[in-house]
């Protein structure tokens, strides 16, 4: 049983007018100059909501990996192709509503302690000269001796329009695990009676990488574990049906964690059809949470899979309304795959939530895969029926993998997407 306070049907409602009921100031226009704040930047937050068209898009980056190699001319070079890549899929993506940096938002293990987290004011930069809103999910390579996920939210949190937050509280659960509710394009409030949330937007953190500032007594950098702290779980089931409870009914919602879990590998190993579940499949066997680690917690290289994720596996298969699951992590896989019954190898039986992968969008981190970024687009009449419409925006401005995630998916046909693959330029003149 989780010890973290589960808010009472009071204090989501209290926690819903806090984020809603402020105003904002109109949306302001792109600028060139851009000031750091100084300040924390948490007030007049405008609600996240449907346009009058009854429609929400979300651009998904991940896998950025900023600050690779700052010492060298590649490093600083290839961080300013990746603030390009988010630059044009913004600009080709006009109707975006909330950009989700979906971890590894920084190569952790080559930054320095002193300024580590600065490399947040270069990675939110396009969405606050556009006045986007972002939320982050934080990665394995977020977490590192000379990186900690709590200063990255503290950093975050300095510049407006950052919805990332921190709502479970126990200790090493994991920082980036919150939700964020989405309401009608009428409403500048929440009011459980007369404007409710419409879509709710789970975001978890899988955690791995190293813990912040700690070594054992051989002076060796301290693993943490990869998986969604079962904790995290209970607050999340929890929460949910209260939530429910306060709207009287089971609300569309989409989820976001960095790291796959083993039923992403499971679909993979049953196939993934480059016409029914289109995309690039080329991390095979992919990694996913709980992987390296043993049963009893221990991670000394003795076992490939601990299954510490059954737990978020078995509440992801049994909430209802929940469309899909995105993450990152495997940067050459691209495809979303409908996880429906029992797969072979698994314990955990699916319910029809879709499991994706979106599109590696950073110039840092492994693979010359040409870079984008998975684009999710909802629409109030096709949440009646749990539908999502969803494609890739690539940095060259084309669109591949384009598909419905609805009830025939995974039977219907789509073209399938090409493997392409972008690289830096060499340093003048080299």
């Amino acid at each position: 049983m989780c010890a973290h306070p589960v808010p009472s049907l009071l204090a989501v409602t209290v926690l819903s007018a806090v984020v809603f009921g402020l105003p904002s100031p109109a949306k302001p226009a792109p600028s060139s100059q851009i000031r750091f704040p100084g300040r924390p930047a948490r007030s007049h937050l405008e609600p996240l909501k449907f346009d009058t068209d009854g429609t929400f898009q979300i651009s998904i980056f991940e896998d950025l990996h900023f600050g690779e190699n700052a010492w060298q001319a590649w490093g600083p070079r290839q961080d300013r192709r990746s603030v390009k890549v988010m630059e044009r899929v913004l600009d080709a993506e006009p109707s975006t509503h909330l950009v989700v940096l979906n971890g590894d938002l920084i190569t952790g293990e080559n930054t320095f302690l002193e300024n580590s987290t600065h490399y947040i004011d270069k990675i939110v930069r396009p969405m606050v000269r556009r006045g986007l809103p972002w939320a982050s999910t934080y990665g394995n390579h977020d977490n590192e001796f000379n990186l900690s996920t709590e200063d990255i939210l503290i950093r975050e949190q300095l510049w407006p329009n950052s919805r990332t937050k921190k709502m479970v509280l126990e200790p090493d659960a994991g920082v980036s695990n919150y939700y964020l509710p989405v309401v009608g394009a009428d409403c500048d409030h929440l009011d459980p009676h007369r404007c409710p949330p419409v879509l709710l937007l789970w975001f978890f953190d899988s955690r791995g990488g190293f813990y912040f500032q700690q070594k054992d007594s051989n002076g060796r950098r301290i693993g943490q574990p990869n998986w969604v702290d079962s904790r995290v779980v209970d607050w999340f089931q929890q929460t949910n049906a209260k939530i429910v409870a306060a709207t009287g009914r089971a609300i569309p919602s989409l989820a976001f964690a960095h790291i796959p879990t083993q039923a992403s590998l499971a679909l993979q190993k049953q196939g993934v059809d480059r016409h029914r579940q289109p995309g690039i499949n080329d991390d095979k066997p992919l990694s996913r949470q709980a992987q390296g680690w043993c049963e009893d917690g221990t991670n000394d290289g003795r076992c490939e899979y601990g299954g510490q994720d059954i737990p978020f596996m078995r509440s992801i298969a049994s909430t209802p309304g929940l469309m899909a699951l995105f993450s990152g992590h495997d940067h050459g896989d691209t495809w979303c795959h409908k996880w429906d019954g029992l797969i072979p190898g698994m314990t955990v039986q699916g319910n029809g939530v879709n499991l994706c992968f979106g599109q590696h969008s950073g110039y840092g981190g492994y693979g010359t895969w040409i870079r984008g970024a998975r684009q999710v687009v909802l629409s109030l009449t096709d949440l009646d029926t749990l539908t999502v419409n969803t494609h890739i925006r690539l940095e060259s401005g084309k669109v591949v993998g384009a598909v419905t995630l609805n009830n025939t998916y995974g039977q219907d046909w789509y073209p399938a997407t090409p493997n392409r693959k972008t690289t830096a330029p060499p340093p003048r003149g080299h």
